[in-house]
C-alpha cells in the first residue's frame, strides 16, 4: 500500500500578512493537498481562499483536529493518507505541532510509518527568541502557565530558578485576553534584574519587541489589551 504524506502547514501570526510570511514551497504545494486537519474548519477555509491557490475551496476535504480529539479517532481521521492521498494539517496560528494540537496527528503519523514533511512558515516563539537578544543557546518552551495567582507565582519563581542555574532562556505563551495579567505577574514576582522581553502582535503592523530589566519594566506603561504576546525571560546568574 502506497501511502500519502502528511503536510504541516504553516499559518499567518498576524492578518493579512500571507504575501510577507508564507513561502511559494507552500503556495506551490497546496494545489496538490485536498484534505486538511485543522482546529477550526471555518477560519481554515477562509485562510486558504485568501492564498488564492484553490479554483473552489468546496472541493477541500476538511475534518477538525482540535485538543478534545480522541486519539483514536485519528486512524479514521487518516483514510484519504491510506488510499494514497496527502494530508495537510493547519494550525490556528504559526506552525502546526508547537503548542498546537496538530502534535497528535504528527505522533500517529510516525507510529504508523507515515511521512511526514513540515513546511516553512512563521513561528512566533522562535521569531520572539531570534530578536529578544536572550540566550538563543539553551532555552525551554512552557506554554501556558497556570492561571490561578499563587500557582503562577510559584511557577514564576521556579522557572527563574532554572533560568539562573542552566543560563537558559524561558518562553512562554498566553492567551491575548490574559496578556496583561501574567505581565503583572512577571513583574511582581521576578528579580529586578532579571531581563523580560515582551514580543507583541508578532509580523503584524504594530509589532512591538523590547527587553529590559525587570525594574525598568515597573516604571514603563504599557497597553496590551487583546494582544498576542511572547514572554521571554532570563535570570542574572550568580557568581
Amino acid at each position: 500500500m502506497n501511502k500519502g504524506t502528511l503536510y504541516l502547514i504553516p499559518n499567518v501570526i498576524s492578518d493579512q500578512t500571507q504575501k510577507l510570511v508564507i513561502p511559494a514551497q507552500v503556495t506551490l504545494l497546496l494545489p496538490s493537498i485536498r484534505h486538511f486537519l485543522a482546529e477550526d474548519v471555518r477560519t481554515a477555509r477562509r485562510y486558504l481562499s485568501s492564498l488564492k491557490v484553490y479554483n473552489a475551496i468546496e472541493d477541500l476535504h476538511f475534518e477538525v483536529l482540535n485538543k478534545d480529539t480522541d486519539p483514536k479517532e485519528l486512524k479514521l481521521l487518516f483514510h484519504p493518507i491510506y488510499e494514497g492521498s496527502p494530508i495537510g494539517v493547519l494550525s490556528e496560528s504559526g506552525c502546526p505541532g508547537v503548542a498546537d494540537p496538530g502534535a497528535e496527528a504528527v505522533k500517529y503519523a510516525h507510529e504508523n510509518d507515515i511521512k511526514v514533511v513540515p513546511l516553512v512558515g512563521p513561528s512566533s516563539i522562535l521569531l520572539a527568541l531570534m530578536a529578544s537578544g536572550l540566550n538563543g543557546q539553551s532555552f525551554a518552551f512552557h506554554g501556558y502557565l497556570p492561571i490561578e495567582s499563587k500557582a503562577v507565582a510559584k511557577a514564576i519563581k521556579d522557572f527563574e530558578k532554572e533560568s539562573r542555574q542552566k543560563n537558559q532562556t524561558q518562553i512562554f505563551i498566553e492567551t491575548p485576553y490574559r496578556s496583561k495579567s501574567l505581565f503583572q505577574s512577571l513583574v511582581n514576582t521576578l528579580s529586578e534584574e532579571t531581563l523580560l522581553c515582551l514580543a507583541s502582535n508578532v509580523t503584524g503592523d504594530s509589532e512591538e519587541i523590547r527587553t529590559y530589566p525587570v525594574r525598568k519594566w515597573k516604571t514603563i506603561k504599557i497597553e496590551m489589551e487583546k494582544v498576542p504576546v511572547v514572554f521571554l525571560f532570563h535570570a542574572k546568574q550568580a557568581y
